[in-house]
């Protein structure tokens, strides 16, 4: 396996593969056609919260099988980034593509000196990578809702006055 940046002419196959990762979640629910993750990425690549450099694919040979991305966000007044979606090929699916996303973009930020990274996820998955629950380090998300779900990973460069409100970048609100 192969993590590098995503290139334009990755964007179908990463529209596909998280097409394929979240259509489970929303199977049996009528009201959505689609899910809404691979529309979440085309919009956030058109954001100004897009980082380029932190969309990150997994390749087997030439074929991706997985993506992550972080955007900007914000504690506050302090910028910080929102890591999501995360996305693997279902015939690909724990068997570590995932982890090693996650590892590669947590490794990205920090050496970016970056601070803290937010999302909202299964807390048992993402336990592993350090992320905690976010009113641990003074963090709350913005939407109330997210509270059982939402979790920081302070990075090397963490400053505990970073503290607040956690808000993703505008496109996440419109899911």
């Amino acid at each position: 396996m192969l993590i590098r940046r995503e290139t334009p002419a990755d964007a179908a196959a990463i529209a596909a593969i998280h097409r394929a990762a979240f259509a489970p979640q929303y199977a049996g629910d009528p009201a959505v056609a689609e899910p809404p993750e691979p529309a979440l990425v085309e919009t956030l690549r058109t954001d100004e919260s897009w980082m380029p450099t932190l969309s990150l694919v997994a390749l087997e040979y030439d074929t991706v099988v997985g993506h992550i991305c972080l955007t900007r966000a914000g504690i506050g007044p302090f910028p910080v980034l929102a890591l999501g979606p995360l996305g693997v090929d279902p015939d690909h699916q724990k068997a570590g593509v995932g982890s090693a996303l996650v590892h590669a973009a947590l490794g990205a930020a920090d050496a970016l000196d970056e601070s803290v990274v937010g999302l909202v996820g299964d807390p048992d998955y993402y336990a592993r990578f350090g992320f905690v629950p976010g009113p641990r380090l003074g963090v709350v998300p913005d939407e109330a809702e997210w509270a059982p779900y939402f979790q920081v990973r302070p990075l090397t460069a963490y400053d505990s006055a970073v503290t607040g409100e956690f808000r993703y970048p505008a496109p996440f609100y419109d899911l």
